[in-house]
C-alpha cells in the first residue's frame, strides 16, 4: 500500500496496527459512504457487528486515518445461487466443494471519523477519495484510539464498549459556554428506550459527565423521584432500578464530591412557592372549594374575588396563619362577595348558610385539612428557598446540580391530599419560566446562562398531542417555545422519555445529541425512528438489540445503544455509533472516579 512520508505519530500507529487483529481488506463496490469489507478467512467465525475498524490510505499526499463500524455482515456464495446447483442443494443439503468452501464474507463498514497527521499532529478530516481494494482492515483497540486522541484525552469519557466489541467507545460532553471544551452553544439532547432499558443510568452518567464543569449549572426535574434517591444519603436507596445488580450502586453523591459539584436536593417540603398566581392555580385545584358548596366556574369567580382582597391584607408567606384563614372565611360570609361568586339566590342561600352556621370544630377541620397544607407550600419555614432564590444559582460562577423531587410519594408524606399530575406541572412551569427569565437576562448582559436541564418522563408533558387540562397544556407550550429559543441562552434540554413517537415533533427535531436504548423498533415508534436515523442498515443493526430482561442473570445483561449527533471524536460525520452502556461500577473504574466506600 502506498503511503505518505511517516511521523512520530504515524510510527506509533503502525506500530499498534501491526500488533491488532485484521479483519478483512476494502473490496468492492465501495463508497465514500459506505464500504464494502471482504473478511478474512480467519476472522469469518468472529463476533464482527458492532466491531470498530481502522484502516490507512493515502490523500492528498497525506497518511490518513478512517475510523468506522461494521454495522452488517452478508454472507455470498455465487455457485450456489445458480438455480441447477440450488435444486442439488436442495437434495443433499450440502455441494462439495461449493457449499462452505466458497462462501464469501461481506462487511459493510459505515466510516464515522478520518483523521490525518501532520507534523506530529493528529487533525480531523474527511474521505474524499476510496481507497484501493485490498487495502487492510484492522480491529480498533483501546491502545490505537488513545494515541489518535492523545490531545483529547482530559476531555473524553466512557459511557460504554463499543458495541459487539471490548473497545471503550470515546464519548466527550461540551458545556454550552465559550472556552477550553465548549461548545459555545447550548446542545438539546434526548434519551428514549422501554423501561428497563437503561435510560436512567445513561442519564446519571452524562450528568457525571457535564458535572466536571463546575461552570456549568445542572437542573433534573425528578417527577417521579428516581434521580433523587441516587443522590440520598442513604445507600441502601441508591441501587439503580434499571441495573439491578448488588454490585452496581450509583451513587451519585459521592461521584459529585469526588467531583467538587455542589449537590442542592430539593422537593416539596423544602421548596417555597412564591407567586400569588401559583396559589391561585393550586387553590382551584384543592378540594377547599368542593368543601365550600363552589363547583364549576364559579370556582374561579370565587378566586378572582378573594385573592384580591388577601392580597390587600396579608402575604403569601402568611397565608398559612390562622388569621389568613378567618380572613378568606370572612370574606365568604359577606353578601357582595357571595353575588360575585354565584349569579343565582339558591347557592347564594346555601353557601351562606353553610360558612354562616359553621362551628369552631368544622372551621378546624377545613383549615387544618385543607387550608393548611396548601399555605404550607408557600410557607418561609427553615431550610426552605424561594423558587426565585433556587434558580438564582445558576447566575453564579461555579454553579450547582439541584435536583428537585416532585413525585407523588413526597406529596403525600407531606399530606397534599389533592396532589396530581396538574399541580405537579404547575411547579414546573413556574421552574422553567423562572429559568427561561433567567437566561433572557444573562443573554442580554452577553454572557451565557450554561445549564443543562433534565426533565424525566418527558412524555408526560411534552406530548405531540394538546391536553384538555389547561395548565398542562400551558406547560407542554412552555417546554415547545423553551426548546427552540433557550440555545443562544445557553439554555440546554435532555428529554429522558419511553416513547419517541409520543414527544412533539417540534422537540425531536431540535435535539442534536439523541440515545435510543431498547423498545423502539414497533410501531410509531419505529416510523418515528426512521425519520431520525437516515441510515436503513443502522436501523436493521439496531433492531437487533436483545431485551435486557432476557438475560439468564444481571452479569450477562447488556443495556445497548444506538447514539446520533457530535457526542464522541468519532462520530464527527454524524453516523450513528453503537455501543453496550457500562454498569455504573464499571463506568467508575473506566473514567477513574476515586471514589472513596
Amino acid at each position: 500500500m502506498e503511503v505518505g512520508l511517516e511521523n512520530s505519530i504515524d510510527k506509533k500507529i503502525n506500530y499498534f496496527l501491526k500488533n491488532s487483529s485484521i479483519i478483512g481488506t476494502i473490496g468492492s463496490p465501495s463508497s465514500t459512504i459506505e464500504l464494502a469489507l471482504d473478511i478474512l478467512e480467519s476472522s469469518v467465525t468472529r463476533q464482527l457487528v458492532g466491531e470498530l475498524a481502522i484502516f490507512r490510505y493515502l490523500q492528498d499526499s497525506k497518511n490518513h486515518y478512517a475510523i468506522g463500524q461494521i454495522i452488517e455482515i452478508v454472507l455470498k456464495n455465487f455457485l450456489l445461487e445458480d438455480p441447477t446447483i440450488k435444486s442439488v442443494a436442495r437434495k443433499r443439503g450440502s455441494v462439495n466443494p461449493i457449499s462452505g468452501i466458497q462462501d464469501v464474507h461481506i462487511g459493510k463498514l459505515l466510516c464515522s471519523a478520518i483523521f490525518t497527521s501532520s507534523n506530529d499532529l493528529i487533525e480531523p478530516s474527511l474521505l474524499g477519495t476510496v481507497p484501493p481494494t485490498g487495502t487492510y482492515v484492522y480491529q480498533v483497540d483501546d491502545n490505537i484510539l488513545s494515541t489518535i486522541l492523545e490531545k483529547q484525552k482530559n476531555s473524553l469519557l466512557y459511557l460504554g464498549n463499543s458495541y459487539g466489541s471490548k473497545t471503550k467507545l470515546p464519548m466527550w460532553f461540551k458545556h454550552f459556554d465559550y472556552g477550553e471544551n465548549g461548545a459555545g452553544e447550548a446542545y438539546h439532547l434526548g434519551i428514549f428506550g422501554i423501561t428497563g432499558s437503561g435510560k436512567s443510568t445513561l442519564a446519571k452518567m452524562i450528568l457525571t459527565a457535564y458535572s466536571k464543569f463546575r461552570q456549568m449549572g445542572l437542573l433534573v426535574l425528578d417527577p417521579v423521584g428516581e434521580f433523587s434517591k441516587s443522590f440520598a444519603n442513604d445507600n441502601s436507596s441508591n441501587t439503580d432500578r434499571e441495573h439491578p445488580n448488588s454490585d452496581s450502586d450509583f451513587n451519585m453523591k459521592k461521584i459529585m464530591n469526588f467531583l467538587n459539584k455542589q449537590v442542592v436536593s430539593i422537593n416539596v417540603r423544602n421548596l417555597v412557592l412564591d407567586r400569588w398566581s401559583l396559589f391561585e392555580e393550586i387553590l382551584l385545584e384543592s378540594q377547599i372549594f368542593h368543601q365550600l358548596t363552589i363547583k364549576g366556574q364559579n370556582k374561579g369567580f370565587a378566586v378572582d374575588v378573594l385573592i384580591p382582597k388577601l392580597r390587600n391584607k396579608t402575604t403569601l408567606t402568611k397565608l398559612i396563619k390562622r388569621e389568613s384563614f378567618d380572613l378568606f372565611m370572612n370574606e365568604l360570609r359577606k353578601e357582595e362577595v357571595q353575588l360575585l361568586i354565584f349569579s343565582t339566590p339558591e347557592p347564594r342561600k346555601r353557601l351562606n348558610n353553610l360558612v354562616s352556621n359553621m362551628d369552631e370544630r368544622n372551621l378546624n377541620n377545613l383549615y387544618s385539612q385543607y387550608w393548611v397544607p396548601i399555605c404550607s407550600l408557600f410557607e418561609d419555614r427553615p431550610e426552605a428557598i424561594t423558587i426565585d432564590d433556587l434558580l438564582d444559582k445558576f447566575s453564579w460562577k461555579l454553579k450547582p446540580l439541584i435536583v428537585v423531587d416532585l413525585s407523588e410519594q413526597t406529596a403525600h408524606n407531606m399530606q397534599l391530599r389533592y396532589w396530581n399530575e396538574t399541580i405537579q406541572s404547575l411547579i414546573l412551569k413556574r421552574l422553567l419560566k423562572g429559568l427561561v427569565s433567567l437566561g433572557e437576562k444573562t443573554w442580554q448582559k452577553n454572557t451565557s446562562l450554561n445549564t443543562l436541564v433534565v426533565l424525566d418522563e418527558a412524555h408526560r408533558y411534552a406530548r405531540k398531542d394538546e391536553f384538555s387540562d389547561s395548565n398542562l397544556e400551558q406547560l407542554r407550550l412552555t417546554l415547545l417555545d423553551a426548546v427552540r429559543t433557550t440555545r443562544k441562552y445557553g439554555l440546554g434540554w435532555l428529554f429522558i422519555s419511553t416513547s419517541l413517537s409520543s414527544i412533539h415533533r417540534d422537540i425531536l427535531q431540535q435535539l442534536r445529541i439523541m440515545f435510543f436504548g431498547f423498545g423502539l423498533s414497533l410501531g410509531n415508534d419505529l416510523v418515528t425512528l426512521r425519520e431520525l436515523v437516515s441510515d436503513e442498515k443502522a436501523i436493521d443493526l439496531y433492531r437487533t438489540f436483545t431485551d435486557p430482561a432476557s438475560s439468564f442473570n444481571s452479569k450477562s445483561r447488556k443495556y445497548s445503544f444506538m447514539t446520533q449527533g457530535p457526542v464522541s471524536p468519532l462520530s464527527f460525520s454524524g453516523a450513528p455509533f453503537f455501543f453496550n452502556a457500562f454498569n455504573p461500577n464499571s463506568f467508575i473504574k473506566e473514567n477513574k472516579l476515586d471514589i472513596k466506600s
